[in-house]
């Protein structure tokens, strides 16, 4: 009786020091076929040197990119796929009252982050799906805390994790009768070093929420929240619920089981108080 391939994991997102690599690294250890990809190959030198995982140049906003990146993972595993990881994402800090609405092409422009962080993860599902179906596969969005508690002074990234959220739910339903299973992580705090990728952008000038500059410089340089899990650890386990089957929602990362708390539980009030609390947002307007 021939022995059934090796199953595979595509991952978008893995330069070195974010979540992305770190589960590449947890699923080669599990002894899948890991296709690691990213923007730019250079990023995941260490990556390359492990066995049973090729590196990809994969730009998640670029369809032409995306198509030619599948297309590769498509001939080396005969067109199969057991899983696709939705991991690129973009983080932002900006007001809502400032944020540039018609800021369409520039590197902190809201409208990128959509591209980034939902479109780009719509269109990995869309391409792939193929490939999934062939294995009664798995697509596993990578979510964040954000889109459940809504922290202030980041309203469009925080869109943009509610959306993906929301969209991880509606594939789940319309992914079932194809045999595919679909996973939103909602992730807490990880320590990475996706800060260095976040574009730093004054406040505007005619501003009202100078006061809270300080909170934003935290954020920018990654010290805001101090306490953070290590990604290698929030990796293998949510790679280890991946491979167990799970399905729907799961809460991974510190704060992660916090936040499901929160809105499950916590007056909304209280809530605020929580989130508002470092961010000085109480001397905003003050003369």
């Amino acid at each position: 009786m021939p022995s059934s391939p090796q199953k595979s994991a595509l991952i978008t997102g893995c330069s070195a020091g974010g979540i992305g690599h770190a589960l590449a690294e947890a699923f080669q250890k599990q002894g899948l076929t890991v296709f690691a990809t990213a923007r730019s190959v250079s990023k995941m030198q260490a990556l390359a040197t492990l066995p049973n995982v090729t590196v990809l140049s994969l730009d998640v906003t670029s369809t032409a990119s995306v198509t030619a990146a599948i297309a590769q993972v498509s001939q080396i595993t005969g067109g199969r796929l057991d899983y696709l990881v939705n991991n690129a994402g973009q983080s932002g800090y900006m007001p809502a009252l400032d944020v540039d609405v018609d800021d369409h092409d520039g590197p902190a422009s809201p409208y990128r982050l959509f591209d980034v962080n939902f479109w780009g993860m719509l269109r990995m599902v869309q391409n792939c799906a193929p490939l999934l179906i062939e294995t009664s596969g798995t697509v596993v969005n990578i979510g964040s805390v954000n889109g459940v508690v809504h922290p202030p002074l980041c309203s469009v990234y925080n869109a943009t994790k509610a959306a993906v959220h929301s969209l991880g739910e509606t594939l789940r339903m319309e992914l079932q009768p194809l045999g595919v299973q679909v996973l939103t992580v909602v992730t807490g705090t990880i320590r990475t070093q996706i800060q260095a990728n976040v574009p730093e952008l004054p406040l505007p000038v005619d501003s009202r929420y100078h006061a809270v500059q300080p909170f934003l410089d935290a954020m920018h340089a990654g010290t805001a929240f101090p306490n953070k899990m290590n990604a290698a650890v929030y990796a293998q386990q949510v790679v280890g619920d991946i491979l167990g089957g799970a399905t729907g929602k799961v809460y991974r990362g510190t704060n992660a089981a916090n936040a499901r708390y929160a809105v499950t539980f916590l007056p909304q009030s209280f809530r605020d108080k929580i989130l508002t609390g470092p961010t000085h947002l109480d001397e905003v307007g003050k003369k």
